[in-house]
């Protein structure tokens, strides 16, 4: 189990995650992550293409495999790390970054509502804190779960969508690789994504962001 870096007295919200998925909300990768796309030569503007295989793409704009209609999610549910979190929205600022979900709620979890809602064909983006300056945060064991674990996605249309971890992977925010994590897939997909590595005192920042990439079941 992945421990939870500690938490300096001073330090600001942790999550300071870009939630992508429309390409108009993905133009300030860069401004967000402080860093370069080491996928891409234009880290502020990553492809839609689906990164997947050429030879399995299926043909533009056709959904792949089994996903559900667009609709709101209600609730996240990840049983192994005791996560059971009501859904907000989360919008781009005017700083070109998106709100992250308020610290005053520690079991909260934010999603891009202009990107594909959980289940539906394209990637899904949802962010939580790890910690706040005075308690630990509905992600703070995020980095335990493993490939193949599971959690659900209630839904305000009455259904559930069951997710598939398939990697849990850390990045330096510095080469954070924002194509990989934000391109739209034909396929439903989510990211879950916080924040992890040391907290820089300098920048009031930590140094990297922890992402859960995982599939509809």
């Amino acid at each position: 189990m992945a421990a939870r870096p500690s938490s300096p007295a001073d330090h600001p919200l942790r999550t300071k995650v870009l939630m992508g998925g429309v390409a108009a909300a993905l133009v300030l990768v860069m401004g967000l992550f402080g860093g370069t796309d080491t996928e891409s030569s234009d880290a502020s503007r990553p492809s839609r293409t689906p990164h997947t295989d050429a030879a399995a793409a299926p043909p533009a704009g056709r959904a792949a495999g089994r996903h559900l209609p667009r609709a709101r999610p209600v609730r996240l549910l990840i049983p192994k790390i005791s996560v059971d979190a009501p859904f907000t929205a989360l919008a781009i600022g005017r700083n070109g970054q998106l709100q992250p979900p308020p610290a005053g709620d520690t079991n909260l979890v934010g999603w891009h509502a202009k990107g594909a809602s959980p289940g539906e064909a394209g990637t899904a983006i949802i962010a939580g804190h790890v910690d706040t300056a005075t308690s630990a945060a509905v992600f703070a064991d995020l980095g335990a779960l493993e490939k193949g674990d599971t959690f659900e996605v209630r839904r305000a249309d009455g259904r559930t969508a069951s997710f598939v971890v398939d990697t849990v992977e850390t990045f330096d925010k510095e080469h954070f690789p924002s194509r990989r994590v934000y391109a739209d897939t034909p396929q439903a997909q989510v990211r879950l994504i916080t924040c992890a590595g040391d907290y820089d005192r300098t920048i009031k920042d930590y140094t990297d962001n922890l992402v859960v990439f995982a599939h509809l079941a």
